[in-house]
């Protein structure tokens, strides 16, 4: 039975990343002997949260070595010339791979990786993929995969939160290491100079009965982090709304560092009876039950899993105009130019006058498409090449 590891920053917190990890892990532990090497500390483990307590899945706790303080700033001057200064080339950043990621932390994670003498080692988000490829010479005979949950733009472009261009090229470079590096769209794949394959994530969740799309409810799903979601975008975008219709209602679920700014805007257009925030649950299903509308405001994302969620409980969309919202959905979705709120606001009214019935079947179908087994079957053909 092949030996198959997840390196991961995090399993035992709410996130859809999460979420998309503990399944796949869940559905490939029937058929391979999984574990998960995550960063959490040992005292955050609940195996409760994704029911990951059905599986017979094996969990190791890592964290990174410190680095003395004068070898900080040694590699920290040197990352500085490599982003400003240095011409981009293999060599460079290779030097900026070590400088980046001292031996230290290097030799804990590659001595901790090799301890598990594993088959696959699965490194997910970006940033763990690039520090998995550095160890690449110290895992020889072990399969690598990088497995990136961020679309291209959303890590390398202008204003990025995560990367920045400036890495564009040193994580090309690195990711070139790997066997294969898993991304969630075509339209990334067609970025990336480095081998790719494209599995979309599955639905996640069994879902509840369709909604009857009766209630006058749109609703937001997902985690409170700086600007991601939009869901600051969506409040305005209501607000406006709101003066032209008296009886819809809008739903956010999660939780994250943005909350206070939510409930701000809310105070400020007095919105307080209409626009509710709801803490995140395992039983999400309700509100997509519950809901009519579901409107994805993301400012960027790498695969809109709640878009597929949604779908499956029948739910027509409305969507900032990002490239892998078309690829899922097609000329399904109703499109706003990507932080517009006016535009957003003329398509949540467009939804409250659709053919209701009718989209919602177009939803079932085009759910259909991410069955689990599905994907599940493309992890397989992947982890068993040669």
């Amino acid at each position: 039975m092949k030996r198959i590891c997840f390196l991961t920053d995090s399993i035992f917190s709410f996130g859809g990343v999460q979420r998309v990890t503990a399944v796949i892990a869940k559905e490939l532990a029937k058929d391979y002997d999984v574990t998960i090497v995550t960063k959490d500390r040992p005292e955050q483990k609940d195996t409760t949260l994704y029911n990951l307590a059905e599986s017979n899945i094996h969990y190791r706790f890592f964290s990174f070595p410190k680095v003395a303080r004068w070898k900080q700033y040694f590699c920290k001057a040197y990352s500085y010339l490599y982003r400003r200064q240095l011409p981009q080339t293999r060599l460079t950043s290779d030097i900026y791979a070590h400088s980046s990621f001292p031996y230290e932390q290097r030799k804990a994670l590659w001595t901790e990786l090799q301890a598990g003498n594993y088959d696959v080692i699965i490194g997910v988000h970006a940033p763990l993929a690039v520090r998995l490829a550095t160890c690449r010479c110290h895992l020889k005979g072990t399969r690598l995969i990088g497995w990136v949950h961020n679309s291209y733009e959303a890590l390398f472009g202008e204003g990025s939160l995560y990367i920045g261009p400036e890495l564009r090229k040193h994580y090309e470079f690195q990711l070139a290491k790997l066997d294969k590096t898993v991304v969630l769209c075509n339209d990334d794949a067609q970025k990336y100079h480095l081998p790719t394959q494209v599995i979309y994530n599955p639905l996640t969740l069994v879902p509840d009965t369709p909604s009857e799309g009766t209630s006058k409810k749109f609703l937001a799903v997902g985690r409170f982090s700086r600007l991601h979601k939009g869901f600051d975008l969506l409040i305005e975008a209501f607000r406006i709304f709101a003066e032209q219709e008296s009886e819809w209602t809008l739903d956010i679920v999660g939780e994250g560092v943005e909350e206070p700014l939510y409930h701000q805007l809310i105070e400020e257009y007095h919105l307080q009876e209409r626009v509710h925030i709801h803490p995140f649950t395992n039983h999400v299903q309700q509100y997509y039950h519950d809901a009519q509308v579901y409107v994805l405001s993301s400012r960027w994302e790498g695969f809109g899993l709640v878009l597929v969620e949604a779908m499956a409980h029948g739910l027509p969309v409305v969507s900032s105009n990002l490239p892998t919202s078309k690829e899922i959905m097609g000329d399904f979705g109703l499109y706003f130019i990507n932080g517009d709120v006016n535009g957003m606001a003329r398509q949540m009214l467009a939804a409250t006058q659709l053919d209701w019935q009718e989209k919602s079947k177009q939803a079932l179908q085009i759910a259909a498409r991410f069955n689990l087994d599905t994907i599940i079957n493309q992890w397989k053909q992947l982890i068993d090449e040669r």
